[in-house]
């Protein structure tokens, strides 16, 4: 049986024209790989809720100037995830792992060496 899932993500651009990306740790769905801070939207949330809440849980950061950039449907062997690109420009704090897992700012041409899921590679090209 298939298990469809709602996420929403950050694509978070710093002032020096990077991008936080973070670390999947051991345990969860496709660890090792990189991404862009985000996750499930929980009941009676919005999506734009969902990645400030994920957001500010994940990297302590808060959006303040975002909107959708790319949506899209990814299948998996058993799940189905509609996901919820969302380009952040201006946001508080400073960022970190905040749940133990590996950060970094990136340029975009540096996120070509990093490993993401194939979700994710679509939308990284799209940057460019």
């Amino acid at each position: 049986m298939q298990t469809k899932e709602t996420i929403s993500i950050a694509i978070v651009k710093n002032q020096q024209q990077q991008f936080l990306i973070t670390r999947r740790q051991e345990g969860q769905h496709l660890a090792g790989k990189w991404e862009f801070p985000g996750g499930k939207v929980e009941e009676g949330e919005s999506l734009t809720q969902a990645m400030q809440r994920e957001l500010k849980e994940e990297v302590g950061l808060t959006a303040i100037d975002y909107c959708l950039f790319d949506t899209m449907t990814f299948d998996y062997d058993q799940l189905t995830l509609q996901l919820n690109f969302y380009f952040v420009s201006e946001f508080t704090g400073e960022a970190k792992g905040l749940e133990g897992q590996m950060m970094q700012w990136v340029t975009l041409e540096e996120l070509q060496g990093y490993e993401f899921p194939k979700a994710n590679k679509t939308v990284i090209e799209k940057l460019s």
